[in-house]
């Protein structure tokens, strides 16, 4: 069985997107139900089993169960079902050179599989056009930061 790449992973129901965390807790931080229902706090982890199978979790719980399986599929999942774009925050930091560029040859490679997309009336691959938009975005969110940053420097106390 071949891994499931989780960058590019996007739920296409609420169940999925349910499974989809679990599965990811038990890959990558070997979690079973039964340690997630613990970390979320919850007595009996039944009911998150039956939350998982039927796809419905009061929304209260979807933080709690996201953040103990160490992902966001449900709020992504959310999100999309809401036609909204999740990018993530980023952590500030002093760029290097090499990471301009890699902008710069992002944003290029994203504008490329864009007019392809368009000029082949749909018949080019959605999934890496929508992969490239999605990372050069998220490049770009991650200097915005850093810029903000500058202008209304935090203070310490």
């Amino acid at each position: 069985m071949s891994r499931r790449n989780w960058k590019t992973y996007q739920p296409a129901s609420l169940r999925d997107a349910l499974k989809a965390c679990k599965d990811f807790a038990l890959e990558r931080q070997q979690l079973s139900v039964e340690r997630i229902a613990e970390r979320m706090g919850l007595e009996d982890h039944w009911a998150l089993y039956k939350w998982i199978a039927n796809g419905r979790m009061p929304l209260v719980n979807v933080h709690a169960y996201e953040h103990a399986c160490g992902c966001c599929f449900v709020t992504r999942w959310l999100a999309a079902t809401g036609n909204k774009l999740l990018v993530d925050i980023p952590r500030g930091k002093a760029p290097q050179a090499g990471e301009l560029m890699a902008l710069n040859a992002g944003c290029a490679q994203a504008l490329q599989l864009l007019t392809n997309f368009y000029a082949a009336n749909g018949q080019a691959d959605p999934a890496a056009t929508l992969e490239a938009l999605r990372t050069h975005l998220e490049q770009v969110a991650y200097h915005h930061k850093n810029v903000a940053a500058y202008a209304a420097p935090e203070l310490e106390f």
